[in-house]
């Protein structure tokens, strides 16, 4: 028989995420929440409704958490009605990209309480969260992580064992770095062309097809060049969330880590702006008018 599954953070990954676990088979209870229209459709399907953690839990074998970050998973676990106070045995799969740190100071906590921990930090988006397609990077234990992989297998099409608790978090931030920092570059680099006169038609008819391209480039000038709100769906404020844990993560390894910084300036000039819940290709146009030049209106380069 398939085990109980907790579900909490219906947004706009965790959705998918549970649509496809109750259309597998997979007993699913999720947590009430004020937003409804996720809990109800899922209600609908056949998904029952716990209204505390504590509830959750009691009603599950294994609690999927799918939220914003560490402060939030601490909250869930450990607060007044938290899954911790369901005093049982439990396996707690962490989807938020959390702090690698909070995550390695909580798994002997739990485990200490008969509960296992494992990080299983989501990439792609949520397109492929709601087909069953997403990229899954596991750290834990390994009898812990080949519990859940079954289970993680209903929304993933690849999943990436990374080693001990932590790494899954771990590799999520290199991850998100490497992405942001595309992010950053390409945000300047267009800047500085409309400081030129080179038009984001111009610049994108140089790189695409080039060895510069890639699937992120894609996306990103996708909003760039057609407007597309929707081409990337990652807010700039949980982008700031990341790269301040990757300072946090490089500080605690004794690491020197100045491309990191930098990034994390970008994005913290876009919040500090105001621009926060805008999604990451925005940030082209926050750079853009930091420097008295827009992206927007400029003419599409002749044939």
């Amino acid at each position: 028989m398939k085990e109980r599954i907790g579900f909490i953070g219906l947004g706009a990954m965790g959705s998918g995420m549970a649509g496809n676990l109750l259309a597998k088979g997979w007993p699913l209870t999720v947590l009430a929440h004020t937003r409804r229209e996720a809990i109800d459709q899922l209600v609908a399907k056949g998904a029952t409704e716990a209204v505390t953690p504590r509830e959750l839990a009691l009603a599950s074998d294994v609690v999927i958490l799918c939220v914003t970050g560490s402060p939030q998973v601490e909250q869930i676990v450990k607060g007044r009605d938290g899954l911790v106070s369901a005093g049982k045995p439990l396996l707690i799969v962490d989807c938020s990209t959390s702090n690698p740190a909070v995550t390695t100071h909580l798994a002997p906590e739990l485990a200490a309480q008969g509960i296992a921990l494992v990080d299983a930090p989501l990439a792609r988006t949520p397109k492929e969260a709601a087909e069953g397609k997403l990229d899954v990077m596991v750290g834990g234990a390994p009898e812990a992580v080949a519990r859940a992989r079954p289970i993680l297998e209903a929304f993933a099409a690849r999943v990436i064992p990374t080693g001990p608790v932590g790494t899954g978090h771990t590799m999520k931030l290199l991850n998100n770095f490497i992405s942001m920092g595309y992010s950053a570059i390409y945000s300047e680099a267009l800047m500085l062309g409309a400081k030129a006169g080179l038009t984001p038609h111009v610049f994108d008819s140089v790189l695409r097809g080039s060895r510069m391209d890639c699937a992120f480039y894609q996306a990103f000038f996708d909003f760039v060049l057609n407007r597309n709100e929707n081409a990337q769906r990652f807010a700039m404020v949980n982008a700031l969330k990341d790269m301040s844990y990757l300072a946090s993560f490089a500080h605690s390894a004794g690491a020197v880590n100045p491309m990191g910084a930098a990034v994390r300036n970008s994005f913290a000039i876009a919040v500090a702006a105001g621009q926060g819940e805008a999604f990451v290709p925005a940030l082209s146009d926050v750079i853009a008018a930091a420097n008295g030049v827009s992206l927007i209106d400029l003419p599409k380069a002749a044939e």
